[in-house]
């Protein structure tokens, strides 16, 4: 906004010495033409008259006026070219030479005086003038961009300092203050009331997702006991076992579900920091996905590696990026590689095909038809950006998907 409103009056600036310079050349050449005649009327005015009196030709004291007197149809006089002798009387223009001339022609006693006035030196002075109008014009709109630029930022102070405190960490304070001005105290006004008005949806959608997740894992719980009751029947169907393997298994997958958008519904904080092992976090979130039929995980990380974090919130990070590498790894070998302050799991699946990769964050998104609530990596954002890492999804060169991890400057030490 600063270098706007610089630039802005600058421009103004800029626009009103043009046109008042415009307007002062123009009057500069009027009164100029005006002088210049004037002069030479009376310089060949001057001459005639002592002409008469003294019987000689008197001509100006000047280097750039030159006099000249012949008689019509006789030679000309050194110095008077033909064109110049030609003119009619009166006073004139003329650029036949190379140079811009005023010629002034008068007749007396059957004689023609022919005054001409050589404006090369006069043009000259003239352009240096100019030129050093212009180079004091430019240095005025120099100074005048830098007062303007200075002026501006005392004038947008106080717009600054509250957009820094809307981007910052908030502890409740309102961001109107007495002692700003009229403007930005309407302002800062309107950014509480917008304020109060969003932590009130925030905490009208929190509330709802904990009493839904509270509500939702009583009576599932409630159906999984039951269904693991059945099972302990020894005279139960293979159908009917398989019917209550079924209500297990959809049962955990509710209250999965029901855990993710409670975690999603809150700010998902780290609780505690603490040192964790980055291979023993993977080594540990494998462990208890048990996956059936599929090959052995490959990790390749340093074994001091470690990030400062909640162990739990890093648990839960990486056992959904393992999850999802398995559901859609084709039962391939899965890698988890360390790279400096990066981790990286990766599959040998089909990857994201042609849509953008970063679209697997999303909510409810789900790849193709793989069982699944489409919850697990919009968690995994969600946590990451809660805890200031940053998630990132790429479609491998050969084949498979990539989810990196970044842990940011200075958590992992190898």
């Amino acid at each position: 906004m600063r270098i706007r409103i610089a630039v802005s009056v600058t421009a103004m600036l800029v626009v009103l010495i043009i046109a008042q310079s415009l307007a002062l050349v123009g009057l500069y050449e009027e009164m100029e033409e005006e002088f210049i005649d004037g002069t030479l009327d009376e310089q060949l005015q001057y001459s005639i008259e002592h002409s008469r009196q003294l019987g000689i030709l008197i001509g100006p004291q000047t280097p750039d006026m030159t006099l000249y007197r012949f008689t019509p149809g006789a030679e000309l006089p050194q110095g008077l070219s033909p064109e110049l002798a030609g003119l009619p009387l009166g006073n004139h223009e003329d650029w036949s030479s190379g140079r811009e001339l005023h010629v002034a022609v008068r007749g007396a006693d059957g004689q023609r005086y022919v005054l001409v006035y050589d404006e090369s030196e006069h043009r000259a002075r003239e352009s240096a003038v100019i030129t050093a109008v212009v180079i004091g014009d430019l240095m005025l709109v120099a100074l005048s961009f830098v007062l303007v630029y200075a002026i501006a930022g005392r004038m947008t102070r106080g717009l600054e300092t509250l957009a820094e405190r809307v981007e910052g960490e908030r502890d409740g304070t309102p961001f109107a203050e007495e002692s700003l001005d009229a403007e930005l105290l309407a302002v800062a006004r309107a950014l509480d009331r917008a304020e109060a008005r969003q932590a009130a949806v925030l905490t009208r959608e929190r509330d709802f997702s904990a009493n839904l997740s509270h509500e939702l894992r009583t009576p599932l719980a409630g159906i999984r006991s039951d269904a693991e009751m059945l099972l302990t029947d020894s005279s139960l169907s293979d159908k009917a076992r398989r019917r209550a393997e079924r209500i297990i298994a959809t049962t955990d997958r509710t209250t999965t579900l029901a855990h993710s958008l409670l975690l999603l519904a809150r700010e998902a904080r780290p609780q505690v920091v603490e040192p964790v092992n980055l291979g023993a976090a993977v080594r540990s979130a494998w462990s208890r996905l048990h996956p059936a039929g599929a090959e052995a995980l490959t990790i390749r990380i340093d074994p001091q590696a470690e990030v400062a974090t909640d162990p739990n919130l890093l648990a839960l990070v990486l056992h959904n990026l393992l999850e999802n590498a398995l559901r859609h790894g084709e039962g391939h070998a899965i890698e988890v590689v360390q790279e400096g302050r990066r981790l990286e799991v990766l599959d040998r699946g089909a990857g994201f095909g042609t849509e953008d990769p970063m679209r697997c964050f999303e909510r409810f998104r789900r790849g193709g038809s793989k069982p699944g609530h489409g919850l697990g990596l919009a968690l995994v954002r969600h946590i990451c950006t809660a805890c200031g890492w940053t998630v990132h999804a790429a479609n491998r060169p050969d084949g498979g998907a990539c989810l990196t991890i970044d842990f940011g400057p200075g958590p992992t030490a190898a």
